[in-house]
């Protein structure tokens, strides 16, 4: 099986691509996050991926956009919202580009994560497989989550502190400043 996993940080995706190969499945990989705020913080996402990709000799597709103006024109009035759109480009380029690859499905590192909306991420992934005419392959990393941040900070991966959008960065730090209160 070939599988193209959407990618939205080293981080995120070294225990289930670890997982993956284990099953000798063949994973290839795509980094598509216009999600993510600020400017500095994407970029350093993306150079630990490229750091990944080298260290693993992974196979690892870039679209390469930060689209921050049309991510905050997609959501406003709708920041509660926020994560179903987020979800739902990010698998679709996924989807996509896993077709016109020739693959046999797709998937997504936010799999990983308990901070995410799984069966969200389950639902919208199914859909834009259904749409696309490619299976969307759902595996619960969740457990492998510590094995992640073992595995990155044994290779010197840059650890981010919040999901990605300007929106997960202020629910995180002002939380923090508030005491555990969210004030908005």
């Amino acid at each position: 099986m070939k599988l193209l996993m959407h990618i939205c940080c080293a981080n995120c995706c070294s225990f289930p691509v670890r997982t993956l190969l284990s099953k000798g499945i063949d994973i290839k990989g795509l980094w598509f996050n216009p999600n993510i705020h600020p400017y500095m913080e994407y970029q350093m996402r993306l150079d630990s991926v490229q750091k990944l990709e080298k260290s693993w000799n992974l196979h690892v597709e870039y679209i390469d956009d930060y689209g921050l103006k049309d991510f905050l024109r997609a959501v406003v009035n709708r920041e509660d919202d926020r994560c179903g759109y987020c979800y739902s480009i990010r698998l679709e380029q996924t989807a996509m580009t896993a077709k016109k690859m020739g693959l046999d499905g797709f998937t997504t590192s936010l799999l990983v994560s308990p901070y995410q909306k799984f069966d969200m991420i389950i639902q919208t992934g199914t859909m834009m497989g259904k749409r696309y005419g490619i299976p969307f392959y759902a595996e619960d990393f969740r457990s492998g989550r510590r094995e992640g941040v073992r595995i990155s900070t044994e290779l010197g991966l840059y650890r981010q502190k919040y999901c990605g959008c300007v929106y997960s960065e202020m629910e995180r730090f002002w939380k923090r400043k508030a005491g555990g209160k969210q004030q908005t």
